[in-house]
């Protein structure tokens, strides 16, 4: 009866609308029905890659090696003589499940600790900025580096797990601000006024209405990952055989480059419209998410 008094479901319910105009805008439908694809192409490789020839990646032929695009080949041979469109499929998986893997993990935490600052404040507020401060205080890629080089073994999981480990700083930051802004709200104070537990409040109340910005920040850190991923690949730091990613195919075709473009083409053409279209579903998002545009 209490609870009735209050209307705190009332920004929740208008949240919700919100996002479903949201998902009525063309620059948010076409990027996400791009991703789809790509996630469905990252849960089903098996048939994906089997659309032409056989669709083992595995399966190589050295006198087919850097062979050129043919029937049955769209995308031609690798250096070892294996199909490079196999490779590609195969790839999305392991490069698009180390960007989501990267940004749950890092949302998770960044969550976690932003909301004790936020709400706790005092001194739970000054440990966790000063420990943000000090995983901020590493260069992205060369702590990567560093930490990735005394790693017995480069797995999606492992290479996920280093690359979260300096990515949530800048989430747990934002969900500690976006937090602080919702926790002054009246319907919050409505919230404790009636007693209700503090995890109810956060969980209900301020989370579903703080989190609308980190959502936007956490997308396009996806397409970041992606890419960290890949140069840290490249470089021959990061996934390792026998693992098949973009990365991978992207430095084993720099020998070739020259004699053979398309070892290089498509591998990069899957990456670039990945990283494309997570970028513009996140600007969009942004856009549609700013009051000052919405005004």
């Amino acid at each position: 009866m209490t609870e009735a008094l209050f209307d705190t479901t009332a920004p929740a319910r208008s949240g919700r609308g919100m996002w479903v105009r949201i998902l009525r805008r063309p620059s948010v439908i076409v990027p996400l029905a791009a991703l789809g694809l790509l996630l469905l192409i990252a849960l089903l490789p098996a048939f994906f890659a089997g659309l032409f020839g056989n669709g083992d990646p595995r399966v190589c032929d050295l006198s087919r090696s850097i062979d050129g695009p043919e029937p049955g080949h769209p995308f031609g041979f690798d250096v070892q003589g294996c199909d490079v469109y196999a490779n590609v499929i195969y790839g999305t998986q392991s490069s698009i499940a180390v960007g989501v893997l990267t940004t749950v993990l890092s949302l998770l935490v960044a969550v976690v600790l932003g909301t004790i600052a936020g709400t706790r404040g005092g001194w739970a507020d000054s440990v966790i900025s000063r420990l943000t401060d000090i995983f901020l205080g590493f260069p992205f890629l060369l702590g990567a580096i560093v930490v990735l080089n005394s790693v017995s073994e480069r797995t999606v999981f492992s290479v996920s797990l280093v690359l979260a480990l300096f990515s949530w700083p800048l989430l747990a930051r934002l969900v500690r601000s976006s937090v602080r802004g919702i926790t002054g709200s009246e319907y919050v104070l409505a919230a404790r006024t009636m007693g209700l537990s503090w995890w109810r409040v956060v969980t209900r109340y301020i989370l579903p209405n703080a989190l609308a910005p980190v959502i936007v920040v956490a997308t396009i850190m996806i397409g970041s990952v992606i890419v960290s991923e890949s140069t840290l690949t490249y470089l021959g730091i990061g996934l390792e055989s026998p693992a098949i990613s973009w990365g991978l195919q992207l430095a084993s075709a720099q020998s070739k480059f020259q004699l053979a473009p398309h070892l290089l083409l498509f591998p990069s053409i899957f990456l670039a419209v990945t990283v494309l279209s997570v970028i513009v579903l996140g600007d969009s998002l942004r856009a549609a998410l700013d009051p000052r545009r919405n005004t």
